[in-house]
C-alpha cells in the first residue's frame, strides 16, 4: 500500500492491530504518523488511551505492556513508537522450544490496540520473525527514497492536492533546487503557497521570490550559460554568488553542476536518443531534453570526462582538501578551466 492508501484507510476507521513504517525516506512515515498521532482518537479520548514513546527511551516490552492494555472507555487505545530504530527490540530467537514474549503478542495482537512502530533512516530486517508476524498480522509499509526524476510529479500532485497548479518546469526547477528531501521541499511549498492565491497557477517568478532563487543568478542559468559556453554570463553569475555564498554555497553550486554533467554524460553513451527513451535513461523531465542535446553538442565526450574531474577535484578543495583559497576564488578557477 502506499501512504495515501493507508491514510485513506485510517480515516475510514479501517485499523489494523499492528502497523510498521520503515524505510529510507522519512517523508511518508512522518506523514502517516502525524495522522495516526493527531487524529485516531478524539481529544478526550488521547489522555488514557494514547501512548507515545521514542526508540531510545523505551524497549519492545515496555511498548507490549502498554499494547496489552485495553482501552478505557472507547473502542481503541494507539500505541505509536517513534524512531523506533533506536529501540531495543530484543534477540530474534529461533529455538523453537523458547516461548518469546514478543513474538506472542505479535502473532496474536489485541485488537482494540493500534501499535505503530515508525522505524526510519532505514529498512527492517525482513528475515526476522517479527517483521513476518506483522507482516501476517498487520501491515507493513516501506517508505522509499523518490528517484529524482520522479521528484517533478510528486511535487505537482503536491500542490494539486492542495489547490493549486503547477507547470513542468516550476516542478522541475523545485527538484533541482531542493533535491529529493520531501520534507524539505513540502516546508518550501507551504510557505510559498502562502503568497499564492488558491486555485492560482504557481508560476516560476513566484518560485524565484519565494524559495530564495535569484530570476538571473541562480544554479539552472549558470548551467545554461556553461552548456552555451557563455563565457561573460557564466562570470556574471559566479560574481554573484561569490557575493551572495549563504543563497547559494559552493557545495549546492557544485552538487547540482556534477549531476548536470553526469546526466550529459549518460546522453553521449545512449544509442536510442529519442526524447522518451532520453527522459527515461536519464533519469530526467522530458521538458529539460533539448538542454541536455545542447550540453553534448558543446562538450563531446572527452571534455565531459574531464569537466566532472575538474568538480571532484573542487568540491576536495572545497572542503580544505591541499586549498585554502576562499569558495568564490575556487568557482572562478573552476569556471575557467571548463569553458578553456
Amino acid at each position: 500500500m502506499t501512504a495515501a492508501e493507508i491514510l485513506k484507510d485510517l480515516k475510514n476507521r479501517k485499523f489494523k492491530p499492528l502497523y510498521l513504517l520503515h524505510g529510507e525516506e522519512p517523508y511518508f512515515i512522518d506523514l502517516v504518523s502525524n495522522y495516526v498521532e493527531h487524529n485516531l482518537l478524539p481529544e478526550h479520548e488521547r489522555g488514557f488511551n494514547q501512548t507515545v514513546v521514542y526508540g531510545k527511551d523505551t524497549d519492545i516490552m515496555t511498548v507490549l505492556n502498554a499494547a496489552k492494555r485495553y482501552p478505557m472507555m472507547a473502542d481503541y487505545q494507539v500505541v505509536l513508537v517513534k524512531e523506533a530504530q533506536d529501540m531495543k527490540w530484543g534477540k530474534d530467537d529461533d529455538n523453537k522450544k523458547s516461548i518469546d514474549p514478543v513474538l506472542s503478542y505479535l502473532e496474536n495482537p489485541l485488537p482494540s490496540t493500534i501499535l505503530v512502530f515508525c522505524y526510519k533512516y532505514g529498512k527492517f530486517d525482513k528475515r526476522k520473525k517479527t517483521y513476518k508476524a506483522i507482516e501476517k498480522n498487520g501491515l507493513i509499509f516501506e517508505s522509499a527514497t523518490l528517484y529524482d526524476n520522479k521528484v517533478p510529479a510528486w511535487v505537482e500532485g503536491y500542490v494539486s492536492e492542495k489547490g493549486y497548479k503547477m507547470n513542468q518546469q516550476g516542478s522541475a526547477m523545485i527538484a533541482e533546487y531542493l533535491g529529493n528531501d520531501l520534507a524539505k521541499i513540502a516546508n518550501e511549498l507551504e510557505k510559498l503557497m502562502l503568497n499564492v492565491s488558491a486555485g492560482q497557477e504557481i508560476t516560476l517568478k513566484h518560485i524565484q521570490d519565494n524559495i530564495g532563487i535569484s530570476k538571473e543568478y541562480n544554479v539552472f542559468e549558470l548551467q545554461t550559460a556553461l552548456t552555451k559556453k557563455d563565457a561573460y554570463k557564466v562570470n556574471q553569475i559566479i560574481n554573484y554568488f561569490e557575493a551572495n555564498p549563504k543563497s547559494n554555497p559552493i557545495v549546492l553550486v557544485l552538487g547540482n553542476l556534477n549531476n548536470f554533467f553526469s546526466k550529459v554524460l549518460v546522453y553521449h553513451y545512449v544509442k536510442d536518443k529519442t526524447p522518451q527513451n532520453l527522459a527515461r535513461e536519464m533519469g530526467v523531465n522530458p521538458y529539460f531534453i533539448k538542454d541536455y542535446e545542447q550540453a553534448a553538442r558543446n562538450y563531446p565526450l572527452g571534455e565531459i570526462f574531464q569537466v566532472i574531474s575538474y568538480l571532484r577535484e573542487y568540491d576536495l578543495k572545497s572542503k580544505g582538501v591541499e586549498s585554502n583559497a576562499p569558495h568564490g576564488e575556487l568557482m572562478k578557477e573552476l569556471m575557467f578551466k571548463i569553458l578553456h
